[in-house]
């Protein structure tokens, strides 16, 4: 255990306490309800609107944040292995979230896209998202383009998060595990009077790992400020900042051989999922992110409302990092700069520097209301928005010849004292600005009490302006796209509903083609029906989905320009998806999700990363045709003390590792207990363990030398104090 890191958060939750005990009773956090408004508050979210979830002609799947606290998911990504349809990508050395959903990922060079409170929380270099300030987590399946722009078609995350309200109260929480694994929460909400109050949430974060030499650190801090202006007006503003410290790291590699026919064969597990094969001494790479989120909101009456939004966020991202060559000599592996190929067990390693940066800022407004004509209810929603997207980028490299094997690792017997050399070859310096501005539209028309109907679309003036100072150019490019949408919805019942629905959408690709131009953006195009089920007291609630989704202008290798890429490929993705909420007798709670994804290449098409042939129906990397979850709690007392037991089983199936080729991630599953007790009405003790039987897996991979391993069996013990 490392004193100074023990030291400085007993510190930390020391002072956090002191600054607490103020608060004189427990804290009851805004009770959010599942028509898209903040109960206690008032405050409603542009683009949502206030419409029962059973009358959205799309799948809806909430991820609450008691269900997060109770299994002790601390990240976004954690908590969406619970969100059916969403699997993990490529995270980028551990730096940032990478997800797909129903098949169909973003661009690899960014973090994947989502939104906090409706505003775009993806854009920048946030890293991991901390889980410390979620109130609920909305995963939004289909395509929302006609909403909120741009944008993947298998659906949009939305992070709800904790806002103030008028009872004071707070939390703080101590939790150890694992690997000298140690986490400090706290949350506190101060009503300063009868219609301001503020409340401030974060973390401190300090943990080694399963992963030889990983240390990690992070610093989050959320506060929130809310004012009722009058009984018609509400303002609100939240800042984030975030300090993290991660090392870059690209996994373990599953050995490749090469047989006499050219095939190659993958052995994965061969060496230890602990096993660290970058440099120790490159240090972290550190992330820091500062954002700001002001809403106003005026009700003109009941019935209608204009919401006003402005967010502005600056990430950075520096760092170094030791990187496995991916390119080889296949008719030659000796003659390769990668040499794993050749002997089984020297990997030949690139160096890099990053210092990458960015600024989003962004404007919106909306006005929704009802209106009736005749014994037709339209529920109208128009709104505009505009933003701008500036990246900086600027990336140095090492890479060694062919026959220069110095800052090569022995995979087996690794030599941490290998001196770094130090990367001094541009690779990367280039500054891009986006800016889009969009107007958008949607009426959903109550016809009758059992038939309703969707309609609506976006227009999106969209524009790239890109200086690459390694060549001198500055390639430009503009372009408008309208997205649609339509939906439909029929209540047979009070408790079931049955919808149906289309959309279109875009999503720009980043870079530039041989001609130095920026590429044309993807179109999307996606059908979806499905039923919902709740039952009348709100203990049961179900969606069973089916989709099919295609979309074109992927990027592939230019057929005529070898090594520039071009948009010319084409993938699709169909699908069921069930997901299932119930409360049930002398207890019992049960969450389980199940989705089957067949995810595919719609064209022949070339690999651009690898040259590699890619052919129609090769499946997507990363996805797993089967995914489900199963968690079963049970309420109990002990006494008079209120206690919980529970347990869960996920499975994950067999996914594509690496592009055009045969190297496949196995399936797993993995279970997990979880139980807590309730001293007094403030002192809560709670423990859990992953990955019960300690299985070894794989969460996602790049390629077969980037393969990122999943966490052995390890637990986690808490505390929470409420006041």
């Amino acid at each position: 255990m490392r004193t100074s890191s023990t030291l400085r958060l007993a510190f930390i939750a020391s002072t956090a306490a002191i600054a607490l005990s103020s608060a004189a009773q427990a804290q009851q956090p805004a009770a959010a309800a599942a028509d898209g408004e903040i109960v206690v508050t008032g405050l409603k979210r542009q683009y949502f609107g206030d419409t029962p979830v059973k009358e959205i002609p799309q799948a809806v799947q909430f991820l609450e944040g008691k269900l997060l606290d109770s299994l002790n998911i601390t990240r976004l990504d954690t908590a969406l292995e619970l969100a059916s349809g969403v699997s993990k990508q490529n995270n980028f050395g551990g730096l940032w979230d990478s997800f797909a959903i129903r098949g169909f990922a973003g661009d690899e060079n960014f973090p994947s896209g989502f939104l906090v409170n409706g505003f775009n929380g993806g854009r920048g270099y946030g890293g991991p998202r901390d889980a410390s300030n979620v109130e609920r987590i909305e995963v939004l399946k289909g395509p929302n383009s006609a909403l909120f722009g741009r944008g993947e078609p298998g659906g949009t995350i939305n992070i709800v998060t904790k806002k103030p309200t008028f009872k004071e109260g707070g939390s703080f929480s101590v939790a150890a595990g694992k690997w000298d694994n140690y986490r400090v929460e706290g949350d506190y909400n101060l009503p300063l009077s009868d219609s301001v109050a503020i409340r401030i949430n974060g973390s401190v974060e300090d943990a080694e790992s399963f992963r030889d030499t990983v240390e990690t650190r992070k610093y989050t801090v959320n506060p929130t400020f809310l004012a009722k202006l009058s009984d018609k007006d509400i303002f609100t503003y939240e800042l984030e900042y975030v300090n993290q410290e991660v090392p870059f790291e690209r996994g373990v590699v599953a050995i490749p051989t090469i047989n006499a026919n050219g095939a190659i064969s993958y052995d994965l597990g061969a060496i230890p999922n602990s096993r660290y094969l970058s440099n120790p001494n490159d240090g972290p790479t550190e992330v820091e992110v500062l954002g700001h989120q002001a809403q106003y909101q005026h009700d003109f009456s009941n019935d209608w409302t204009l919401m006003l939004g402005a967010g502005y966020k600056d990430t950075t991202f520096k760092g170094f990092s030791s990187d496995p060559e991916l390119v080889f000599n296949k008719a030659n592996p000796a003659a390769g700069r990668q040499q794993i190929y050749a002997d089984g067990r020297t990997l030949s390693r690139q160096r890099r520097y990053r210092d990458y940066s960015t600024k989003y800022m962004v404007f919106r407004g909306e006005i929704s209301g009802k209106l009736e004509t005749g014994s037709i209810v339209h529920n109208i929603r128009v709104g505009a928005d505009y933003d701008r997207f500036k990246i900086d980028y600027f990336q140095t490299r090492y890479r060694p010849t062919a026959t220069d094997q110095s800052y090569s690792i022995d995979i087996f017997n690794p030599d941490y004292a290998i001196p770094a050399p130090t990367p001094t070859a541009v690779i990367q310096n280039a500054t891009e600005i986006q800016k889009a501005w969009g107007v958008y539209a949607q009426d959903q028309v109550e016809i009758t009490e059992q038939f309703k109907v969707r309609f609506g679309g976006r227009y999106d003036d969209f524009s790239q302006d890109i200086d690459l100072r390694l060549n001198g150019t500055n390639p430009r490019k503009s372009y408008t796209k309208f997205s649609p949408m339509a939906g439909m919805v029929f209540e047979p019942t009070n408790s079931l509903s049955v919808y149906a629905s289309y959309g279109k959408g875009f999503r720009p690709n980043s870079g530039v083609g041989a001609d130095g131009q920026p590429f044309e953006p993807e179109i999307s195009e996606s059908y979806e029906v499905g039923g919902k089920f709740v039952t009348p007291d709100g203990r049961i609630t179900s969606t069973l989905s089916l989709y099919k989704m295609k979309k074109t202008n992927v990027l592939s290798t230019d057929p005529a320009n070898p090594g520039f890429s071009k948009p010319v490929g084409a993938a699709d993705s169909k699908g069921v998806e069930f997901d299932l909420n119930a409360k049930l007798p002398a207890g019992f709670e049960l969450f389980l999700t199940y989705a089957y994804t067949d995810a595919g290449w719609a064209t022949n098409v070339t690999d651009p990363n690898f040259g590699q042939p890619i052919l129609k129906g090769d499946p997507l990397i990363n996805i797993p045709k089967h995914q489900g979850n199963i968690l079963l709690f049970k309420n109990f007392s002990i006494g008079e003390h209120e206690a919980m037991l529970g347990g869960g089983v996920s499975h994950v199936g067999k996914r594509l590792g690496e592009t055009a080729t045969t190297f496949f991630l196995p399936s797993y599953t993995i279970a997990k207990i979880l139980g807590s007790v309730t001293i007094n009405d403030q002192i809560k003790l709670s423990a859990n363990v992953d990955n019960l039987f300690d299985k070894k897996y794989y969460a996602s991979s790049y390629a077969a030398l980037w393969v990122q391993p999943g966490m052995p069996r390890s637990f986690t013990l808490r505390a929470t104090f409420n006041f």
